[in-house]
């Protein structure tokens, strides 16, 4: 099953150090959650981590290869990223839209078969766009633009997922049908992903692990159960925080 190792990594961005020293595994079957606050470097660390910039040390491993060493045809094949912002400049449908998910999988020059098209038209169901086919993607809004952006995820199959705030601009219902696929991709399909949040209340009802950012390189990794406390989220957002109990567990709010 395919993974995704980083070896001692350090990521910076300007003069802000975002990581030093950052080793994780995301493991098939895992769903972690990056948390920290605006303008720590969660999109510079994914990016990172999706081998489309380099970390100024260490090393990403997809499949046990260094990633800047593969191809980026092989890499979209196990990793898909959906970055942190959607904009659809060009006219096409929202099915074509959609169906871009399967280049990777397919040879030069080779077309879309039904199977293809089939796998397009259930993602679009999935993330609630189902009549949208035929409508150019630029006359959506920002909630719809950014659910046909994670259908076209769907589509790609990768085994790695990296989304960076896929729930910006959603509304409740659809936050919770987005997550609601990523954990069904990750216990279902056993795949793994990384998914970068401002709702912690999302990650504790959904991350099986988090990694936490801190600043000045400083980092904590592990079981969500054992990171998502008062203690570690105030040093996290530098605030108050108060802790409620559910029936479906912990779940924190701001503190006074």
């Amino acid at each position: 099953m395919t993974s995704l190792i980083c070896q001692s990594l350090d990521v910076n961005i300007a003069s802000t150090n975002i990581c030093s020293k950052l080793n994780l595994e995301l493991a098939p079957g895992q769903f972690w959650g990056m948390l920290g606050p605006n303008g720590i470097g969660k999109t510079t660390l994914l990016k990172c981590m999706a081998g489309l910039s380099p970390p100024d040390s260490g090393t990403v491993l997809l499949e046990n290869q260094i990633i800047d060493n593969l191809p980026r045809r092989a890499i979209a094949r196990l990793l898909g990223m959906l970055q942190q912002h959607t904009v659809y400049v060009f006219d096409a449908s929202v099915l074509e839209t959609a169906l871009t998910g399967r280049h990777p999988h397919l040879a030069y020059w080779e077309r879309e078969g039904p199977q293809d098209k089939q796998k397009a038209l259930d993602a679009i169901r999935a993330v609630d766009l189902e009549g949208f086919e035929s409508r150019s993607v630029t006359g959506l809004s920002g909630g719809e633009a950014r659910r046909l952006a994670f259908a076209s995820l769907i589509v790609q199959e990768p085994a790695i997922l990296l989304l960076d705030e896929p729930t910006n601009h959603l509304d409740m219902k659809h936050q919770i049908r987005i997550m609601d696929h990523v954990e069904m991709q990750v216990t279902g399909e056993q795949r793994a992903a990384m998914i970068a949040l401002h709702d912690v209340n999302l990650a504790a009802r959904y991350c099986s692990h988090i990694v936490m950012l801190f600043g000045d390189g400083l980092w904590q990794a592990g079981p969500a159960k054992e990171l998502l406390n008062l203690e570690n989220l105030e040093r996290l957002y530098q605030c108050p925080v108060e802790s409620v109990q559910t029936s479906s567990g912990q779940r924190f709010l701001p503190g006074n």
